[in-house]
């Protein structure tokens, strides 16, 4: 039986992590989890019921209430298959929002955890390498520039038919970056061991085989 190993990818909002994560899954035969979603999620169910996401105190007394679980590949918020719901612009800021209350952090990291000790997979994050699974066989951080993050972003949300500018999406990437970077829990940075890549006018292939040529033949499915 094969020892069960994950890979981290880590970076800011843009740069490309989701989509190389889930090829990578692809590739090796191993489940992809986007821990993005799980902060959404709560952020989405806080939302849902009027809270405002400044009001730390409520959601910190209200965290169990919440209920995630990950299953035959979806998301399940107390009982509720979330997709959609969750990948509107504003999203990413609600879930920046809450990423930056300590309970939360834990609430999420138990729930990543908790899924590692039973597979091996790719998790991409702002602080996977660094703190979620510091342990991880593989860490990746990924980059690019704020232009080409928002390009990149900004084709995304017109591809679904999301009425933005590109100007508001390269606001929202500049404050994104700020808070992610300077918050106090857990900052956006690469881990120390972790493999750099400057994604900025790279196809999604060429990192994906960057990646890839790291990871030891006897973890690659065959």
């Amino acid at each position: 039986m094969k020892k069960l190993f994950h890979i981290a990818i880590d970076g800011p909002a843009g740069s490309g992590k989701s989509t190389v994560a889930k090829e990578i899954s692809k590739r090796l035969g191993i489940l992809y989890l986007d821990s993005g979603a799980l902060y959404r999620m709560i952020a989405y169910y806080f939302q849902g019921n009027g809270v405002d996401l400044a009001d730390v105190l409520y959601i910190q007394s209200h965290l169990d209430e919440i209920s995630i679980v990950y299953a035959d590949g979806h998301y399940i918020l107390n009982g509720e298959v979330i997709s959609a719901q969750i990948r509107k612009p504003q999203s990413g800021a609600s879930a920046s929002a809450v990423s930056r209350i300590g309970q939360v952090r834990e609430k999420v990291n138990s729930v990543i955890r908790s899924i590692s000790e039973k597979c091996s997979m790719v998790v991409d994050g702002r602080d996977i390498g660094t703190v979620v699974l510091k342990d991880a066989r593989y860490k990746f951080f990924l980059t690019a520039s704020s232009q080409e993050r928002a390009e990149r972003r900004y084709k995304e949300l017109i591809e679904k038919n999301e009425n933005v500018s590109f100007e508001d999406v390269l606001n929202e990437i500049n404050q994104r970056d700020r808070a992610d970077s300077s918050r106090s829990i857990a900052p956006l940075k690469p881990a120390p061991d972790a493999v750099i890549i400057d994604t900025t006018g790279m196809e999604i292939e060429r990192v994906c085989d960057i990646i890839a040529g790291y990871v030891d033949s006897r973890d690659i499915r065959g």
